[in-house]
């Protein structure tokens, strides 16, 4: 078994969460304390999944499953973010290369867990 924070998906997922950071930090504060906290929540929560995955071979699939919902979510709120005019659609792109990367992991690592 890796080290699960030396997994490539690790380290995107940990990438994400720096960006949901530094971004949310300078949200309006109607959005940054309600918006803002439920990313940075929900991105962080994303580990306890990855973690999960890595050290149970018989739960793997349920906590892939469940990581892959969340990040679903978090999908949900940065395009939230962008229509609310509190993000970017360039920073958007740039998350979404990083999201590109972590769902063709979690998804193969998912679909090898079979």
């Amino acid at each position: 078994m890796v080290m699960y924070n030396q997994l490539p998906i690790y380290r995107d997922a940990y990438s994400l969460l720096l960006e949901i950071y530094q971004v949310s930090s300078r949200f309006p504060r109607d959005f940054k304390y309600t918006l803002g906290q439920d990313m940075k929540r929900d991105s962080l929560a994303l580990f306890r999944d990855l973690y999960g995955a890595n050290v149970s071979a018989e739960n793997r699939r349920k906590h892939l499953d469940s990581f892959l919902t969340a990040f679903e979510l978090l999908k949900v709120e940065l395009r939230l973010c962008v229509d609310l005019n509190v993000l970017p659609i360039k920073k958007l792109a740039q998350l979404s290369l990083i999201m590109d990367n972590i769902a063709k992991q979690a998804s193969g690592w998912r679909r090898s867990s079979r």
